[in-house]
C-alpha cells in the first residue's frame, strides 16, 4: 500500500509556497529600490550621470554567473536585471531633474 498524495492538497501547498516567495521578492525589490534611490540622490547632488554602463556590464556578468550556479536561465536573469535597471535609471533621471 502506497501513500497517495492528494493532488489538490499538494497544489495548495505548492501555491502557498509560491505566494510566500512572491511576497519575499516584493519586499526585497522594495529594499533594493530604497538603496538605489539613495544612489540616485547622491548622483544628482554631485551631478553624476544617471547611468553607469561599466557597472551595469559587470553586474550582468555577475548575475549571469549566479544564475548558472543556481540553475536559472542566465538569459532570464539578464532580462530581469535590464528591466530593473531601466526603472532605476528612470528614478535617477527624475532625481537629477528635481535637483536642477
Amino acid at each position: 500500500m502506497t501513500d497517495a498524495v492528494d493532488p489538490k492538497a499538494e497544489l495548495l501547498r505548492l501555491r502557498a509556497s509560491i505566494d510566500n516567495i512572491d511576497a519575499a521578492l516584493i519586499f526585497m525589490l522594495a529594499e533594493r529600490f530604497r538603496a538605489t534611490q539613495q544612489v540616485g540622490h547622491l548622483k544628482a547632488e554631485h551631478e553624476m550621470p544617471a547611468s553607469d554602463p561599466g557597472r551595469e556590464e559587470q553586474q550582468v556578468a555577475r548575475l549571469r554567473a549566479l544564475a548558472e550556479e543556481a540553475h536559472l536561465d542566465p538569459e532570464f536573469a539578464e532580462k530581469w536585471f535590464n528591466f530593473v535597471v531601466a526603472e532605476v535609471i528612470r528614478h535617477h533621471t527624475e532625481a537629477a531633474e528635481a535637483n536642477r
